[in-house]
């Protein structure tokens, strides 16, 4: 009989992480005149209804998954999302300041998605250039990618040859995949709430296999 050869079936390689990155779910809306909870001067919304719902199915669609570790960032969104996944693992979240979300300056606690709704001259500018350091007061695209890229590469160099689920933000996730890619800086943007991407990375190398996966949400 023929020596057979079978198709490749991917495995990270020696030393990587298995990195989750999963997009907090919906959180409350803004209004008008009326600004979110600040926490370091970021908008610190809790989740909405339809949030509180995304986060249960989240935590349905990994609670099988061998997770060695769960992060969340500042912000009370993520801590909110990760706490059914949390409550299935028996696992204490750890808190990466570093994968906060964009800091949205003049335009933070709400206001951003008034002005980006309203069509805003900084926002299209923004858009156009895919510069976050339009809206006034805000960090730009370049000190995002670099504090993101920080972030991943320290739960990296922590968790070799481990699974691990970090709960962020649209703005991370789509910063992280722009910077694993070397794609356009807002190639990634618009992650749909609750959805999971994923990276793989060894030492300063970053692969992408997969992005937005929303099989979980209904």
């Amino acid at each position: 009989m023929a020596q057979e050869y079978r198709q490749h079936v991917y495995q990270p390689p020696k030393g990587a992480v298995d990195l989750l990155l999963v997009r907090h779910g919906e959180s409350q809306p803004a209004r008008p005149g009326e600004s979110f909870p600040l926490k370091d001067g970021h908008g610190d919304p809790a989740l909405h209804i339809n949030g509180e719902a995304q986060a249960i199915a989240v935590g349905n669609r990994l609670k099988s998954e061998p997770l060695d570790a769960l992060y969340v960032t500042t912000l009370v969104r993520t801590h909110q999302t990760a706490a059914p996944l949390a409550g299935h693992l028996g696992i204490e979240p750890i808190i990466e300041p570093d994968l906060r979300e964009v800091y949205l300056g003049d335009w933070d606690g709400g206001e951003y998605r008034v002005r980006a709704a309203n069509n805003d001259p900084a926002f299209q500018r923004a858009k156009e250039g895919q510069e976050w350091g339009e809206i006034p007061g805000a960090e730009t695209t370049a000190t995002l990618h670099q504090r993101v890229r920080a972030g991943l590469l320290r739960i990296a160099k922590n968790h070799g040859d481990q699974r691990v689920a970090a709960f962020v933000h649209g703005g991370v996730i789509g910063a992280a995949m722009a910077v694993a890619s070397g794609a356009a800086p807002f190639a990634f943007n618009g992650a749909a709430n609750g959805s999971i991407s994923r990276l793989v990375i060894l030492g300063d190398r970053m692969e992408i296999r997969g992005f937005n996966d929303c099989a979980h949400l209904t």
